[in-house]
């Protein structure tokens, strides 16, 4: 069989349907135009994910008996309130703590660890020179005091892009509000541009709709809960940096599997120089019993509440998926990994694929046929 062939024979399982050939460009212009005009449409495509992720809810109350305009006011007030009071009222104290901490708390970190870097000759002087403990201990310093120095000189007025957040801050929550309330009339304009046959196009979007939905509405659950009840754990422990180790906590579950055992980390550094390691019944001991009891009442009661109609990846799909679309698209991308590997099983295992069957069946018969007459 000749390369000829071979691509013949593709073409026919793949792309003989014409909704399949439709729905290929589709995928490519979509792509395209996100790569090319991503950066300058932004305020658009976070507009439409925010509303779509709020319409669920507008939905719902419209079947309570609320007007669809009421339900949208309602939905939207709420929704915006609720990032705006995190904005002023959070948000300043998770940065006052952060800064406090590299202001006060670093230097101290950076001496403990340079001493227990120069021990280290004296303990291996086998393994560890002193030469090579002492370059270790600089180059750490040198590391830590360059990174808290840049977090330290960030400023609202030193941003390049404060224009295009003053943006955002304006056109994403005006988009939001006419995408609700007209998302019938832009609905019926987009289904106007797709084919009248649209077997695959539905087949995607039914599996994709409920997943996508309530996947990302449970993860916003999920980082409220975790974070708010990490903060109050730590809070009454007499953490010093309560909130911020409560938002990184409660923004770790959005890298499944790695995020919990990466936060651990600041969590047992932050305590550690806090309280020191004391005896059984110190204050650290009891904030990592909290910080335990909280990853596991997350992974084993909340997660499979909110996700009782849990997406069906294999763990090693996510973690490729969080590693592809977190380096293409940053913290956006790690966050929507998971709805967008999903999207692409939905793609693969609803394309038309009848000749390919047919073709299957009958190396199937072959087989069958060979094995009976052995």
């Amino acid at each position: 069989m000749n390369i000829l062939n071979i691509l013949n024979n593709w073409f026919n399982d793949y792309l003989s349907d014409e909704e399949a050939v439709y729905f290929l460009f589709l995928i490519i212009f979509s792509v395209a135009v996100f790569f090319l005009f991503g950066q300058m449409l932004a305020p658009v495509f976070s507009s439409v994910v925010i509303a779509y992720l709020l319409q669920g809810a507008v939905l719902q109350l419209v079947k309570r008996g609320l007007s669809d305009f009421s339900a949208v006011l309602l939905v939207y007030t709420l929704t915006f309130g609720l990032f705006f009071a995190f904005m002023v009222l959070v948000f300043p104290l998770v940065w006052q703590q952060l800064t406090e901490l590299l202001d006060s708390q670093l230097p101290k970190v950076i001496s403990d660890t340079s001493e227990w870097l120069e021990a280290l000759p004296v303990k291996y002087p086998d393994l560890i020179a002193a030469s090579q403990a002492q370059q270790w201990s600089d180059r750490i310093s040198l590391e830590v005091a360059s990174g808290a120095q840049v977090v330290l000189s960030f400023s609202l007025s030193k941003l390049p892009n404060v224009i295009a957040l003053l943006v955002y801050l304006v056109l994403v929550p005006v988009m939001v509000f006419f995408f609700l309330k007209d998302r019938e009339k832009m609905t019926r304009w987009a289904k106007s541009f797709l084919p009248t046959k649209r077997t695959l196009l539905k087949s995607v979007w039914l599996e994709m709709d409920d997943q996508i939905s309530n996947y990302v509405r449970g993860k916003a659950i999920e980082i409220l809960i975790v974070g708010t009840v990490t903060f109050v754990c730590f809070w009454l422990v007499g953490v010093k940096y309560a909130a911020l180790l409560g938002l990184l906590v409660g923004m770790s579950v959005v890298v499944p599997y790695v995020g919990a055992v990466v936060v651990t980390v600041p969590v047992a550094l932050a305590g550690y120089f806090q309280f020191g390691l004391g005896g059984w019944d110190s204050p650290l001991v009891t904030m990592l019993l909290l910080y335990t009891v909280i990853q596991a009442l997350d992974g084993n009661v909340l997660v499979p509440i909110l996700f009782s109609e849990a997406v069906n990846l294999h763990p090693v799909a996510i973690i490729i998926a969080i590693l592809i679309f977190g380096g293409l698209w940053g913290f956006l991308g790690v966050f929507f990994a998971i709805p967008l590997a999903t999207l692409v099983k939905a793609v693969l295992s609803a394309w038309p694929k009848g000749l390919q069957r047919e073709n299957e069946s009958d190396v199937d018969d072959v087989f069958d046929d060979h094995v009976y007459d052995h």
